[in-house]
């Protein structure tokens, strides 16, 4: 496979690396700020709900990354990168709302939950696609194609 192959991916995965190190780095501010040592998580609702948003950010990130790849590969890169930037801006915005108020999460919190669901959705169909053309030598993106008269 070559860079240009995914190039656009591993620019997103490293914006998503940045994005979970400047999460981390709120936790670190929220921490002094607040006087809330590690390992304690508990504390005023300002820093609980930073806590919790960074937390939450870092659990979904590695099924972030994994569809990401996978789309990419197996679907389009292109398509799948823009994808990966909306999520990333949707997490950003989810961590600034929930930074702010439990209920300001809400809204980047079911956009970005949508564009992962449109990346899972993305994978399934590459990896299928790219199953039974490799395995069942049926090229079902040809044969399709060719009866939209695409091809």
């Amino acid at each position: 496979m070559s860079e240009e192959a995914v190039v656009a991916l591993a620019a997103v995965t490293v914006l998503g690396v940045l994005q979970q190190a400047y999460f981390s780095l709120q936790v670190i501010y929220a921490r002094r700020k607040y006087s809330v040592s590690p390992p304690a998580t508990a504390g005023p609702p300002e820093f609980e709900r930073i806590f919790r948003a960074q937390a939450n950010c870092s659990e979904y990130f590695p099924i972030f990354i994994a569809v990401l790849w996978t789309s990419g590969v197996f679907f389009s890169q292109g398509l799948s990168s823009v994808c990966g930037l909306l999520y990333l801006y949707g997490r950003l915005q989810y961590f600034h709302g929930y930074s702010e108020s439990a209920q300001r999460r809400l809204a980047p919190l079911y956009f970005s939950a949508r564009v992962l669901w449109v990346l899972v959705g993305f994978s399934l169909l590459g990896v299928f696609f790219s199953f039974c053309r490799v395995y069942l030598k049926v090229d079902l993106l040809r044969g399709l194609g060719s009866a939209l008269g695409l091809v």
